[in-house]
This record gives C-alpha cells, structure tokens and sequence, in this order.
C-alpha cells in the first residue's frame, strides 16, 4: 500500500490504467502519485503489475549514491518487504530479474501506467500475504 512515512498524506488506492509519477513527498519517502493530483499518495496492492514509460531509473547505493542508474526493464510488480522490521521502508519493485528495489530509490518524476491489480484472495493465507504493514501511532 503505501509506506509508513506517507501515513500522514492524503491517499487513494490505485485503479488499473492509472497514470503515475514517482514523487518525493517530504516525507522521507516517494511515492506515487496522480499527475493531476500530486499532493496525493496512490496506494497500490502486493501484486500490482506496473508498466514505466522507459527504463527505471534509481538512485544508487554504495560506494557511488549520488549517480542514477538504470535497471534494464520497464515493467516491475509492487511488493512490500522487510514486513518484520517496524521502521523500515517497506514498499519495492520486483522486476523480471528477481531483483527489487525500494520505490523510495527510484528517481522522481518517473512515470508508469497501472496494468493489472492482484487477483483476490481465496484463503486466509493468501490475504496475509496481502495484507498491508500497519502501524499505530
């Protein structure tokens, strides 16, 4: 969904053909947001395919984070990782590759077109799984 530090900004879950952009909200996160609406966080589901306009671009990590560099691919599916750790960022791309990144790394401005939404649970298991990180303030 969306992560813990855009608790406080206004928010509204993704619909399939949304238009995108990575936006910095102040937060020390970035998100997604509507073009027309860039003071709202869109939330998306574990699962959710998006598809970028270009490559990915991401701030790197390391031994050079000031340089932007490009993953090879312009679909991903959103993720939340690390649920187990309270104050951590939680919400990463998966690319066809297997690897993911945090959405916070990616480079702002970026735009993608929502796709497809995650199939609907059928178990109690499966939406665990889905479910978002809660926390309580």
């Amino acid at each position: 969904m969306c992560d813990y530090s855009l608790t406080n900004v206004r928010s509204r879950p993704a619909r399939i053909g949304d238009k995108l952009t990575v936006r910095d909200f102040g937060t020390g996160t970035r998100g997604f947001c509507a073009p027309e609406d860039p003071n709202t966080a869109v939330c998306l589901l574990p699962g959710t395919e998006l598809s970028f306009i270009g490559e990915v671009m991401c701030l790197a990590t390391g031994l050079f984070p000031w340089r932007e560099r490009a993953l090879d691919y312009n679909t991903a599916i959103f993720r939340q990782i690390n649920k187990e750790k309270v104050a951590a960022h939680h919400d990463a791309l998966e690319f066809p590759d297997g690897r993911q990144v945090l959405l916070t790394l990616l480079c702002e401005g970026q735009q993608a077109t929502v796709l497809q939404m995650p199939a609907q649970p059928k178990t109690t298991e499966e939406a665990a799984k889905l479910r978002r990180v809660d926390y309580v303030g």
